[in-house]
């Protein structure tokens, strides 16, 4: 069994994705209980788990640079209006000034498979 370890550690210290780990590990799972006929080494035998990665945080710095590229200087509150109508990235891509009704105070968005929907504009 330390010897199933040992390799175990060997395949991730050699760099091989945690897929291919557990590949072997089926195949040794295989090899021992089906070929060998041992019942309970394969149980003892553990599945490679991917590590989980955290998300990158902005420090409070990158945050004020990054919201003053993206705030212009003639358009201050256009963020909060985006982000309070919840427009996604594509369909802010796709904006055109027609889109935008002032009368009704609503946005046209075309959205998946052409079909539009409209958001509601704020009051900046």
């Amino acid at each position: 069994m330390e010897d199933v370890h040992t390799f175990q550690v060997h395949l991730v210290v050699t760099g091989i994705s945690w897929q291919h780990v557990n590949q072997m590990v089926c195949a040794l799972h295989f090899f021992d209980g089906v070929t060998l006929g041992h019942s309970e080494i394969p149980e003892r035998i553990a599945y490679a788990r991917e590590p989980l990665k955290l998300p990158v945080v902005l420090i409070a710095e990158e945050v004020v640079r990054f919201l003053k590229a993206i705030l212009g200087p003639k358009e201050p509150h256009s963020a909060d209006d985006v982000y309070a109508a919840g427009l996604s990235v594509p369909e802010l891509a796709f904006l055109a000034i027609p889109d935008i009704d002032r009368q009704r105070m609503v946005i046209r968005v075309s959205g998946q498979r052409r079909q539009g929907r409209h958001a509601l504009a704020t009051t900046s």
